[in-house]
């Protein structure tokens, strides 16, 4: 049994963007590729792939004897219909903007899927492995997947209550078979040090904390408990669209007015690092490359004059409850040290679920965050700061910079080139004060003395539930 601090808010993995709908999902369903514990991209329902020698066109080879949970063939025609069903504006999946470079996807044959692209994509391998362009049925819809999920994952739903629990079958047609597990239930226990306490009774058996009191609580009580570091950032994010955070004076106010390192000592212990906009190793930013790299009072009120609010000023932040343990005490320290500097941070507290409505209507002014990272530059960010990214909305920040540096990014192969070329997308972010990027920290995988096989991956996966065992079953 699982431990999991909030109930998913869909079941449609098109859609998902919360942590604990996406640990459920990767479960139920497949995609193209997959990242392996190294996040290296490796073979999942396509087997190999073959790309073109100007990198325009990506030939895929699917696997053998594949089936939906129902039973049903998956072939080229359902992989055909998920990636040209991702790119309709009208499906509205939160990862459209990784297939933008797609121009045309062909099945001819059942077991090939061709990929024509406007232009070399580096990122678009890695892309694929995101349970956002997971693979569904061609004749399936969004309301009926809600309800009855029918995947190509090693598991199966076999019964869901909804804020209590939901259970999972292994699947015994997987292509890469079964589970080991005889069963995997995802229980709701909204506390995580009550994770802790039904761990140590034996009622949960494996549990992924956020909060390292509580990692440390866990292991004090004889669990076994293993820190990754993640790439996921924690961020405060501003909505530029709106007054007013369309002001730049505003923007740099709040980044001078913000000592990273204490919101990252208060809220989680100092257990991680302050960080910059991509926080992927190979092409990290330098935290300092910002025009406030370490705090600045004086600095942020001389912006706020700047900028027409010499008396101070009242923005308001949407905080989420539940979804991850230190949200409230990071929100809580920025809005202590933002109230030095003239600014009132007023805090909208919001479970789960209302949190991930505001924050994907972009209905809020500054939204204090924790959101998942990717091992490629253009699959963490290009939805969200290009202009055409299907999250932009979200973003609320675009240019002509970051449009052109984004697309020379996709269309280099060379790894040193791309990191220059994302070593100036972290610049112009920051110089603009797009966001305000805070800290990366640790995940905390606690299991129990029988659990074994689990493997933690720095992108937040439960990929290798798939392997792991209890009791030697």
């Amino acid at each position: 049994m699982v431990g999991s601090t909030s109930d998913p808010d869909t079941l449609f993995p098109w859609k998902a963007t919360q942590f604990q709908a996406v640990h459920v999902l990767e479960q139920l369903y497949g995609t193209l590729t997959e990242l392996d514990a190294n996040l290296e991209v490796v073979p999942g329902l396509a087997e190999s792939w073959q790309v073109s020698g100007d990198g325009r066109t990506i030939t895929m080879t699917l696997r053998e004897n594949v089936a939906f949970a129902d039973g049903s063939a998956f072939d080229s025609a359902d992989a055909k219909a998920s990636l040209d069903r991702i790119r309709e504006e009208a499906t509205g999946a939160v990862a459209a903007a990784s297939l933008a470079s797609v121009t045309a996807v062909d099945a001819p044959d059942p077991r090939t899927v061709v990929l024509t692209l406007s232009g070399p994509d580096a990122g678009i391998l890695a892309a694929l492995a995101s349970v956002n362009l997971a693979m569904l049925p061609s004749d399936a819809t969004e309301q009926g997947l809600q309800a009855t999920p029918n995947g190509t994952g090693p598991f199966t739903l076999t019964q869901r209550t909804p804020n209590q629990s939901i259970v999972l079958a292994p699947n015994q047609r997987f292509w890469d078979g079964p589970p080991r597990l005889p069963s995997l239930e995802f229980r709701v226990i909204p506390d995580e040090t009550s994770i802790v306490s039904a761990m140590q009774s034996g009622n949960v058996g494996f549990a992924v904390f956020d909060d390292p009191l509580v990692a440390q609580s866990a292991e004090g009580s004889g669990l076994s408990v293993t820190d990754t570091p993640q790439l996921s950032y924690h961020v405060l994010q501003l909505n530029t669209r709106q007054a007013p955070l369309d002001s730049l004076d505003v923007r740099l106010a709040l980044q001078c007015a913000i000592d990273r390192q204490q919101v990252l000592d208060t809220a989680a212990l100092g257990e991680g690092e302050v960080t910059g906009p991509i926080t992927s190793p190979a092409y990290r930013s330098d935290p300092a490359a910002r025009p406030c790299p370490q705090r600045d009072v004086e600095a942020a009120k001389r912006h706020l004059a700047a900028a027409g609010h010499a008396g101070g000023l009242t923005l308001s932040a949407i905080v989420s409850q539940g979804e991850y343990a230190t949200s409230v005490n990071e929100a809580t320290n920025i809005q202590a040290q933002l109230a030095e500097a003239g600014i009132t941070l007023n805090l909208d507290v919001l479970e789960s679920g209302a949190y991930v409505d505001r924050w994907v209507a972009a209905d809020f002014q500054t939204a204090v965050a924790l959101n998942g990272g990717r091992p490629d530059p253009d699959g963490m960010y290009g939805r969200y700061f290009t202009s055409t990214g299907n999250l932009n909305k979200v973003a609320g920040y675009s240019s002509p910079q970051l449009d052109a540096l984004f697309a020379q990014g996709k269309a280099t192969a060379d790894p040193e080139a791309r990191k220059a070329i994302y070593q100036q997308v972290s610049a112009e972010l920051e110089n603009n004060a797009a966001w305000i990027w805070l800290f990366t920290s640790f995940t905390y995988t606690a299991t129990g003395a029988d659990v074994t096989g689990f493997r933690p991956m720095a992108n937040g996966s439960l990929k290798y539930l798939r392997e792991t065992s209890v009791g030697g079953s």
